[in-house]
């Protein structure tokens, strides 16, 4: 049998559950994931490899989860939108992942209009469908009213949390992609740099941990970090922009900092698979969100490159 392949962009506003449905298919935890909107700053790719078998096409699908679709104010907004249209360019098709509790609302007609620009195959996946406590005959409305304002190549009801629909769906991408190679080895899940990961890892714990203006106001950087093959040695900087939010980060008597360290490295040995020495520093970067300079750098291809750079001189 034939072997489809090809790039898939998973777009949706913020808190659809995009980066939740990209781990759940990849069966990895490839993107953090928390209840405050716009976790996820870059566009992450999670790589799932399908041999051949009986009665079903192999395939490999390369998802691309996004930013949550907004209109930005500062530049990391900027940065966010950009990486989500990159996304979109030269992808093979594009799931538009709508909250199913949600009414339709101008922000998800902006998602449908930045779909539609793409030209190419839309699914509309109706997320969260575990939260309609088997009243799902209130899908029906919702189905018709997308239907009327376009027309998608499927409709699928899902739960990314519970994993309701992700067969069917997975079945119906492998159908929609055209033959095609291997893009990636088939046991690569992912294109990430482990020491990115290990960033992110450390901003979801702030995330989780902080509330109001801080979780929105702080990047991670790691500085340097050292494989071994028992132990992996981590330094990473919290940047947050007032010295107020720096306070809240490092708490009464370093207990926040501890708190978020320890999670932290709990997650990351994780994904090294190894033990993991942590060490992290808080600072203040004023006004970083606004910086395009401070924001580029943290895109983690220009941290790499800049790292083959120092390698070579």
């Amino acid at each position: 049998m034939a072997f489809h392949s090809g790039f898939v962009c998973i777009l949706g506003r913020p808190n659809a559950g995009k980066s939740t449905l990209l781990n759940a298919l990849a069966g990895e935890k490839l993107a953090i994931v928390s209840p405050k909107p716009q976790t996820t700053r870059n566009r992450i790719l999670g790589i799932l490899t399908m041999p051949r078998e009986k009665g079903r096409i192999g395939g490999q699908v390369v998802l691309i989860d996004t930013p949550g679709v907004h209109l930005p104010d500062s530049s990391l907004g900027r940065k966010m939108m950009g990486e989500v249209r990159e996304a979109l360019e030269g992808c093979n098709l594009v799931l538009v992942i709508m909250d199913a509790t949600r009414n339709f609302e101008k922000s998800d007609q902006f998602v449908l209009d930045l779909a539609r620009k793409t030209k190419t195959p839309l699914f509309l996946l109706l997320n969260k469908i575990d939260l309609l406590h088997g009243n799902k005959e209130k899908l029906l409305p919702l189905i018709d009213r997308y239907r009327q304002l376009n027309d998608f190549a499927e409709v699928i009801p899902l739960s990314a949390k519970t994993g309701d629909g992700l067969t069917l769906l997975l079945e119906k991408l492998l159908e929609a992609l055209p033959e095609g190679p291997r893009y990636f080895p088939g046991d690569q899940i992912t294109d990430q740099p482990l020491r990115f990961m290990a960033a992110e890892a450390i901003r979801e714990q702030v995330l989780l941990a902080t509330s109001e203006e801080v979780p929105y106001a702080t990047t991670v950087v790691v500085e340097n970090f050292e494989e071994g093959p028992k132990l992996t040695r981590i330094s990473a900087v919290i940047y947050c922009e007032r010295e107020g939010q720096k306070a809240i980060l490092i708490g009464k008597g370093g207990q926040m900092l501890k708190a978020i360290g320890a999670a932290s490295r709990l997650q990351i040995e994780k994904i090294v698979e190894t033990r993991v020495f942590l060490e992290l520093f808080v600072k203040v970067q004023p006004h970083w969100r606004e910086s395009h300079e401070f924001v580029q750098e943290l895109d983690w291809r220009r941290q790499l490159e800049g790292l083959a750079g120092g390698e070579k001189h």
